[in-house]
């Protein structure tokens, strides 16, 4: 599936199969499936939040199977170290010459799909070994820079529960993800039906949909899709009004906004509406794509003061009131 003509066609297809194999696992979350596929589909990170037990991990390992991709997990403890994760150089013995070498040995980072669990449970030291992996995609070590397999994705989950023995995620790490997925409770019918299937012995049998080179195809025919300046200046504006002291800033936002999104908010949007549009097989993206994506771009973005929080005002909150009047 790699001629361009051939894929806009048939992305909307592959995409419901796609979906319907996860759905041999994955009971519900269409609207987190789908999600998790936009930021694939763009060729960028996405962090998920919501509480254990709701098939994060699950998620993605199928992800990764029915896609044929590489998968690997880490579970961020506080004591998770650096070469942890980029890997390590390690001294090996040559029988044959007597000698000793020093020998890289990658770590998990080297994979196709990579789910970081819990990444807010490791201090900032070890956090900031993800970034030059997600922005650069290539790993440093040695004095020698080896790139990451093509596609890499990582996958972050964080426990909005249990903050005993986290670390806040910094600024510049949470920048680096796309979208930002909340996933809530499974519906009392969904549930049921997991339950059923997850205490069984059937073991469901997943098909191969698309391969990393197809998903590759899919990146690039994203970003190929046709988008106005009216949009992107409608995609500027969104973001604009985040920030507090800006002539787009609403009355809300000067007062309860620290801090609003950076430029990288303004290109993920205009991204994530091309997303938006390929997969629903549209010939060029729209202000609607733009809103839909708008608070999977924007609410890991800005960042509220203590007013908010003392009101119990949330980013969702704020959001809601920049967004709908738009779409009014």
């Amino acid at each position: 599936m790699t001629d361009p003509k051939e894929l806009v066609e048939a992305l909307p297809l592959r995409t419901r199969a796609l979906r319907e194999e996860i759905a041999k696992t994955i009971v519900g979350q269409e609207r987190v499936i789908e999600d998790v596929l936009l930021g694939l589909y763009c060729g960028e990170h996405t962090l998920l939040t919501g509480v254990p037990g709701l098939a994060k991990t699950l998620l993605i390992r199928t992800l990764a199977e029915v896609l044929h991709l590489g998968f690997n997990r880490i579970q961020f403890t506080p004591d998770l170290m650096p070469a942890d994760i980029t890997g390590t150089e390690i001294i090996q013995d040559d029988p044959v010459k007597c000698t000793r070498e020093l020998q890289f040995m990658p770590g998990p980072v080297f994979t196709n799909l990579l789910l970081a669990d819990e990444i807010n449970r490791t201090p900032p030291k070890t956090q900031a070994a993800m970034l030059q992996t997600m922005q650069e995609r290539e790993v440093t070590a040695g004095g020698e820079t080896m790139p990451l397999p093509k596609p890499f994705h990582v996958f972050a989950t964080q426990n909005p529960i249990e903050m005993e023995g986290t670390y806040q995620l910094p600024e510049a790490a949470t920048d680096r993800f796309m979208l930002s997925v909340l996933i809530d409770y499974p519906a009392p019918v969904e549930e049921v039906d997991m339950v059923r299937r997850t205490t069984g012995t059937d073991t469901p049998k997943l098909g191969k949909v698309m391969s990393g080179e197809d998903i590759l195809a899919v990146q690039r025919l994203v970003r190929a899709v046709p988008v106005s300046d009216e949009v992107i200046r409608f995609a500027v504006d969104l973001v604009n009004s985040t920030r507090p002291g800006t002539e787009g800033a609403s009355q809300q936002v000067n007062r309860f906004v620290r801090w609003g999104a950076s430029p990288r908010a303004s290109q993920y949007l205009v991204l994530g509406a091309k997303g938006r549009a390929a997969m629903a097989g549209k010939p060029c993206a729209d202000n609607d794509d733009v809103r839909s994506v708008a608070h999977l771009v924007l609410r890991h973005r800005v960042l509220t003061n203590f007013k908010a929080r003392a009101e119990g005002l949330d980013t969702g909150n704020l959001l809601e009131e920049l967004i709908e009047p738009a779409a009014a």
